[in-house]
């Protein structure tokens, strides 16, 4: 017999939708960004989950988390770079951030966000010569496969790699912590500065630094024979008696900027320092840079500093920063508030 239309249906079970159900924040890092994944947990208030990283006898990394994920906002942190102290090579955090990317898509994480400072691969992002591969869209592409909702990183090497993800990218940018650095520490100290971009493609991004410091900007001119060879020609603009700061997105072996920082002193520079958001310093870097004449090099820690590091070397870190990001990413706040809009600008 039919149910009368105007009949009270039984009342649904008070746990059909638990009383104060809030959406999960989780952050947890792979082995290449431990120290910033622990920092980023440490001010966001949670604890940081356990990713249960080892690595087999074979090579091949495993991943599986210790505690439930399902219906949790996911932050993986894990720059795409090598790690001494756990042994890994760039191409080992590249697998362990696509494991660790899978395992949260199939253990139902509600949105799995990429945090990665450093984007591995970033300068390969175009066929410079016959016969190449685009190898920083294939790593965009292969993390998507992976199961990535989002990306968070800082400073691309060139800023149209967003356009390489169909997913939301978030550029941040660590120039507003190097800014403060030069105007708390340097400005006092020397008075008279001059910023210094190393190449043409960092004229934008040094204009704007220079504008935030209060001090006028010069290039330096720069070919590139060959993959991480660099010959430095001139500076064009004023560089005499004044204590000049090349900026840059990443200073690797260190070659190029020894020479830069020599070019500026024969041009009559007093002092010569430099800024840059990821410090790689690969292969003899540490040896380069020791003897150079730069007085002071400012890092972030988006990559983490190999043993060794000669004294000149100073890193900042960039977790206040890429809290904030996830924290307005979580709670569907706007990211581009954080610097005022202007992270497109550097």
């Amino acid at each position: 017999m039919s149910r009368p239309i105007d009949a009270v249906p039984a009342a649904l079970p008070e746990t059909f939708i638990p009383a104060g159900h809030e959406k999960r924040l989780m952050v947890t890092a792979g082995r290449a960004s431990l120290d910033l994944g622990a920092k980023i947990a440490d001010r966001l208030g949670v604890r940081l989950t356990d990713a249960g990283l080892k690595t087999f006898s074979d090579g091949e990394v495993y991943c599986r988390y210790q505690e439930s994920i399902r219906g949790a906002d996911l932050f993986i942190v894990q720059s795409i770079c090598g790690s001494e102290r756990e042994g890994l090579t760039v191409n080992d955090a590249l697998v362990e951030l696509l494991l660790m990317i899978h395992a949260a898509k199939h253990a139902s994480a509600h949105r799995i966000v990429a945090v990665c400072p450093w984007y591995g691969y970033s300068r390969q992002d175009k066929k410079s010569a016959p016969r190449e591969p685009i190898s920083a869209r294939l790593v965009a592409e292969t993390l998507e496969v992976a199961g990535i909702d989002r990306m968070v990183t800082m400073d691309l090497h060139a800023g149209q790699m967003q356009g390489f993800f169909s997913r939301p990218v978030d550029h941040m940018t660590a120039m507003p912590i190097l800014v403060q650095y030069v105007q708390d520490q340097l400005l006092p100290r020397h008075g008279e500065l001059v910023i210094v971009a190393p190449d043409a493609g960092r004229v934008k991004l040094v204009r704007k630094f220079a504008q935030k410091v209060g001090a006028p900007y010069a290039l330096l001119e720069k070919e590139r024979p060959a993959q991480q060879v660099a010959e430095i020609g001139h500076v064009i603009g004023d560089v005499k008696d004044k204590v000049a700061v090349i900026v840059d997105d990443i200073i690797d072996t260190g070659g190029t900027l020894a020479v830069a920082a020599e070019t500026v002193l024969d041009e009559g520079a007093r002092e010569v320092y430099a800024v840059a958001t990821h410090g790689i310093f690969s292969g003899r870097a540490y040896e380069i840079l020791g003897q150079s004449p730069l007085s002071g090099i400012v890092v972030t820690d988006t990559v983490p500093l190999r043993a060794g590091a000669p004294p000149l070397i100073k890193q900042l870190t960039c977790a206040d920063i890429l809290t904030d990001t996830i924290r307005r990413i979580f709670t569907d706040d706007s990211v581009s508030e954080i610097f005022a809009g202007e992270n497109q600008l550097f």
